[in-house]
């Protein structure tokens, strides 16, 4: 189920800006990849843009290449619906449907993509998802009330539960435990190191430790100055890059002296 994902040259365009610049890099599969720097250095931007989520922007555009398992996403032939129904994607801020209840929450994607569900399985995928994303024991008496009614912290981990149940074939997460507290982000850590057997898994994140935690390989990005393009600096397995980086500037971010 999991693939594999090769960025060739990507540049992204928003209109005649050129946010971010140049990148080339492999995701392998069954892996967590991790992408760190400064806010405004692209992390963000070139996440969106493996699931193509980026193009709800009017005039973004991207140059280059994301090929995953030999099929490139941007070919002219490719439905960019069904590149999200494969790479699923959990963002920063939770954005639960306020009118289903939670269990509709977490089966919205599984019904949007026209899948048949029994009651049985329904109810199954539910839980499972639930339990995934560590929330299940804080609503499994409450299903059918509002996800809206769930606090912001809970509301991330809908977030993450519907993502789960659809099981994608790589999942973009955008800072996914900032507004979780240490406790529930640590079993989202955990179930980041589960999915990945059988998912591929591409995080954004500021928190260091976390990285270091939960990814297997990180690509540092920075920014040269206000109105440049993002760039990626380096990549490698993250105990390299957080023990010895071949670029200075990476070392400077990653022990708290920028950014």
């Amino acid at each position: 189920m999991s693939k594999r994902i090769d960025v060739e040259n990507l540049d992204v365009y928003y209109g005649d800006f050129l946010a971010v610049e140049g990148v080339s890099m492999a995701i392998e599969p069954r892996s967590v990849t991790a992408l760190i720097g400064p806010s405004g250095c692209g992390k963000s931007t070139f996440l969106r843009t493996l699931n193509r989520m980026h193009e709800v922007i009017p005039g973004a555009r991207v140059e280059g290449r994301a090929v995953m398992d030999g099929q490139d996403l941007y070919a002219p032939e490719v439905d960019p619906v069904q590149v999200r129904r494969q790479v699923g994607m959990v963002f920063q801020r939770p954005n639960p449907f306020p009118t289903m209840s939670i269990a509709d929450n977490v089966l919205a994607g599984v019904r949007l993509n026209n899948k048949r569900i029994s009651k049985g399985d329904a109810a199954d995928t539910v839980e499972r998802s639930l339990r995934g994303a560590n929330l299940w024991n804080e609503v499994k008496d409450r299903l059918d009330k509002p996800g809206s009614s769930l606090s912001g912290g809970q509301q991330q981990r809908l977030c993450i539960a519907r993502a789960i149940a659809v099981e994608p074939q790589v999942l973009l997460m955008d800072e996914p435990c900032s507004a979780l507290d240490p406790i529930s982000t640590l079993a989202i850590e955990d179930l980041m190191s589960e999915l990945k057997n059988d998912y591929t898994i591409v995080i954004v994140t500021h928190n260091m430790q976390q990285a270091a935690r939960v990814s297997d390989r990180t690509a540092f990005f920075n920014i040269a100055g206000t109105g440049q393009p993002g760039k990626l600096i380096e990549m490698a397995d993250t105990p390299t890059m957080f023990s010895s980086p071949s670029v200075p500037a990476t070392e400077d971010y990653i022990s708290g002296r920028f950014g």
